[in-house]
Formats: C-alpha cells, sequence, structure tokens
C-alpha cells in the first residue's frame, strides 16, 4: 500500500465520525501515517455527515480526500452526493438496507445490508457502521482485523465495545 483514501459518507446518527476515527486509529496501530477529518451538519442528527480517512506509507502532503479509492455509503443520498468523487477502479461499499438504487459505475461494487445485519444481530441500527468497517477490512485488507478491534475497543465506551467488537465480526463474516 502505498497511499489510500477513503470517504465515509452518511447521516449524522449513522456513526460515519466513529468510523472514521476507527480506522484512523488502526491504521496508526499499523504503523501507517493517517491523518482523519470529519464534517457534518449543524443538526446532531438527520443531516450529511462525512469522515474521511487517508492512510499511506509515506507523508501525506494535503489532509483532505481529493479522489476516494474507497467510498462508503450508509444511505441513498450518500451514494449520490459522493460517487462522483470515487475512482472508476475504486471500491463502493452500500449499505443496502438504505440504498436501494445500485449505481452503474465500474467500480467494485459491495452491496451489504449492515443496518439490516446491526438490527437482527446487534439489537441495534448504530452499529451498521462497525458491521460496514468489518466489509472494509476483510474485502480490502486496509488494516489488520486485530488493529480494528484494539482501536473499536480503545475508542468506543468499555460498556458499548463488545457490541461494536461483535458487529465488526459481524461484517466480516458477510464477506466469504
Amino acid at each position: 500500500m502505498k497511499k489510500i483514501e477513503v470517504r465515509i459518507s452518511g447521516l449524522g446518527g449513522q456513526g460515519v465520525v466513529l468510523a472514521g476515527q476507527i480506522l484512523g486509529r488502526a491504521a496508526v496501530y499499523d504503523g501507517k501515517n493517517v491523518v482523519q477529518t470529519q464534517s457534518y451538519g449543524a443538526e446532531a442528527r438527520g443531516s450529511a455527515a462525512k469522515s474521511e480517512v487517508i492512510i499511506s506509507d509515506g507523508r501525506i502532503g494535503f489532509p483532505m480526500v481529493r479522489k476516494c479509492d474507497v467510498l462508503i455509503a450508509m444511505n441513498q443520498e450518500a451514494v449520490e452526493r459522493n460517487l462522483k468523487d470515487l475512482k472508476e477502479d475504486g471500491i463502493l461499499l452500500v449499505d443496502s438496507s438504505t440504498v436501494k438504487n445500485k449505481p452503474k459505475i465500474k467500480a467494485k461494487i459491495f452491496m451489504v445490508p449492515a443496518t439490516e445485519i446491526a438490527e437482527k444481530f446487534c439489537h441495534g441500527r448504530l452499529y451498521a457502521n462497525m458491521v460496514m468497517l468489518g466489509v472494509l477490512t476483510r474485502i480490502s485488507k486496509i488494516v489488520k482485523e486485530n488493529s480494528a478491534k484494539s482501536a473499536i475497543r480503545d475508542i468506543v465506551a468499555e460498556k458499548a465495545a463488545a457490541a461494536n467488537v461483535q458487529a465488526f465480526e459481524l461484517g466480516q463474516a458477510a464477506i466469504m
């Protein structure tokens, strides 16, 4: 890996910022250089939100994602708003529970029912972000599995860490 640019997008309340923080921390645990940024609307929940993570073996010269190698879209609006920034040969991870229109693009597309998995097995849709991180690490090897789990345990409140790790593992199992 030389440099990989990731954008996680969705709505406030879907955990896109947390997912970006965990991905960034896991990459640091793997010895990589990382920049993580985030933006979201004034409302705490329901407005557009995104988290960008740049992971590199070398120096990172510019802290913003220009063209994503990976785009994670947690809802339909996130797909429509961010698809133009995905590289043609990139990876698109879509929560098929909330996105019904599969885009017609040349990128590799993975449709994963993250919200449904989270609701069924973790008893809450708020774990869909961890399901998607599990999928991302399985298909891209962007960070080591153990590094991601350690980052979850270090960042998430202790009482919720086990459920978040479980959701991450469910995401990994969803892609076999």
